[in-house]
């Protein structure tokens, strides 16, 4: 149960870490957003969980390819924010992105990689 607790408070102090850089500075708090710390901090977890090699390896692989259909919308989110205010802009963007991976799932497919 310890660890459990330490898995959340140290994954929710990268989140409150970004949050609170992004107010200070927008391209640093950007910066640090876009390390992959997530990613790393869940490999981190799923090692010290003595999940076998090939299920952090498979999650490190699927990531890329996940990764990929979201940077449109990281360049779109400013655009709409201007047009629609946050909460629409926000919808918007969260169904996109759902769109997006649907469809680069199915293209990914035709290649011989299953996302989904």
């Amino acid at each position: 149960m310890p660890f459990i607790i330490t898995k959340y408070l140290l994954t929710a102090a990268v989140i409150v870490l970004v949050s609170e850089l992004a107010k200070r500075s927008d391209k640093i708090g950007a910066l640090v957003a876009s390390l992959p710390l997530v990613t790393v901090l869940t490999l981190i977890w799923l090692h010290l969980d003595n999940q076998p090699n090939s299920k952090i390896a498979n999650h490190a692989y699927y990531t890329f390819w996940y990764v990929i259909p979201t940077l449109p919308m990281f360049f779109f989110f400013p655009l709409l924010l201007e047009k629609l205010g946050f909460w629409s802009a926000l919808a918007v963007f969260v169904v996109s992105m759902m769109i997006t991976f649907a469809v680069f799932a199915l293209v990914m497919k035709r290649f011989g990689v299953d996302l989904l």
